[in-house]
């Protein structure tokens, strides 16, 4: 039986792929995956058992993936599963960029107790939370995976034109992204040219802060910017700097900060892009299939820290090797199984940076003797053999 340690509350939806060999716990001193959300694993001991750890969401800045690949773990993310909820999100944070709904919901609920004045007063001061339509205007969307091709569609689909800048987009991006989407390769381009302008790249060390001074000196007068993927891709202070001098006329978040909060044409979201039912229910699926794919037979499909690497079971035994990615190595392991006159009938090799994953599928299965060799071959992190 498998036992998988989870350290957020997880949708029932992971549970439901799986079956009576696994078991989902909130404490094991011996998992052979870990199930979470939220929770910050950097400082949390990593059991020798752990297998694999899966993120029920896009994001793994809470995960130490330095010290799981260097021990062969494998930490899988869910691109796309909450993508729609995001998305959603972003297009009513477009029309809170253009409509001051919030400030005047806000003076509504002042009027409580006014009774007959009320209807008068509204129509007298609703001309101070006047805001433009997006119908015609310029969105620049930056980054285009799952989530931005789909902001782009539906921003189109509302009448907006719309831009994308994306230098490094999949093939299986770019074949989601409407026709009608017009490419842009000079960032300052888009800058220039966009009313509104929405974020969607992953927070790393190039994208930290790319919204600052610099950049928002780029920009039309009066842009709306939106930021609903990574609060540390804007640079708070000059985005503030920004709104006070007119340059930005307003910045919506779903990343508030203490310094945002309460700012005039701030609108601080408490970071709801995921939080629906249908997107919780998406991610613990989606990460519940990959690690049990993963533990079953070793597949490798979403890892944020090794290689796409994934074929059908066909033989007896089946053995999976983290190995660092280095000369000689495939020769080494494979010497060392035909040693034991073991046949290998299949073979598939994978490697990302300094590391690889080899996956060999054998006739019959390695001895004890046999794996405990191949385990001592300089640079086998970790090895797997999966009868």
């Amino acid at each position: 039986m498998y036992e998988i340690l989870t350290l957020n509350a997880i949708s029932p939806a992971a549970a439901a792929e799986l079956d009576q060999n696994y078991r989902l716990t909130p404490e094991s001193d011996s998992p052979d995956a870990i199930l979470l959300r939220s929770f910050k694993l950097h400082d949390y001991p990593l059991p020798e058992s752990l297998l694999a750890v899966a993120r029920c969401g896009a994001g793994v800045n809470n995960i130490p993936i330095e010290v799981c690949t260097k021990r062969g773990i494998v930490v899988f993310n869910t691109p796309g599963a909450n993508a729609n909820a995001v998305k959603e999100l972003v297009l009513c944070a477009l029309f809170l960029a253009s409509r001051k709904v919030v400030p005047a919901v806000e003076w509504a609920r002042s009027l409580k107790g006014r009774g007959a004045e009320v209807g008068p007063a509204v129509e007298k001061g609703k001309s101070a939370f006047v805001g433009p339509e997006i119908l015609g205007k310029k969105l620049g969307v930056i980054g285009l995976g799952a989530i931005g091709a789909m902001v782009a569609n539906a921003a189109y689909a509302l009448g907006m034109e719309v831009y994308g800048y994306d230098p490094f987009i999949s093939v299986e991006a770019a074949w989601s992204l409407s026709r009608n989407i017009r490419r842009i390769d000079d960032l300052n381009t888009l800058f220039a040219d966009c009313d509104y302008i929405t974020l969607h790249v992953p927070y790393l060390p190039a994208t930290r802060e790319m919204i600052n001074a610099e950049a928002l000196s780029k920009m039309k007068e009066g842009v709306a910017v939106v930021n609903c993927a990574r609060g540390e891709l804007v640079n708070s202070a000059d985005m503030l700097a920004a709104i006070r001098s007119g340059k930005v006329a307003r910045y919506v978040t779903d990343f508030p900060q203490d310094e945002l909060l309460g700012e005039e044409n701030v609108v601080c979201i408490p970071h709801l892009g995921a939080s629906t039912p249908e997107a919780e229910d998406n991610c613990a699926a989606m990460a519940a299939r990959q690690l049990k794919d993963y533990l079953e037979n070793g597949n490798i499909v979403n890892s944020v820290n090794f290689p796409a690497c994934s074929m059908p079971r066909q033989s007896a035994a089946r053995l999976t090797i983290v190995h660092l990615n280095v000369a000689e190595m495939i020769s080494r392991i494979t010497r060392a199984i035909s040693a034991h006159n073991v046949n290998i009938a299949h073979f598939l090799d994978k490697s990302q940076g300094e590391y690889a994953y080899s996956i060999l599928e054998l006739d019959d299965p390695l001895s004890a003797e046999a794996l405990e060799g191949i385990r001592a071959i300089d640079g086998v992190i970790s090895l797997r053999q999966i009868l």
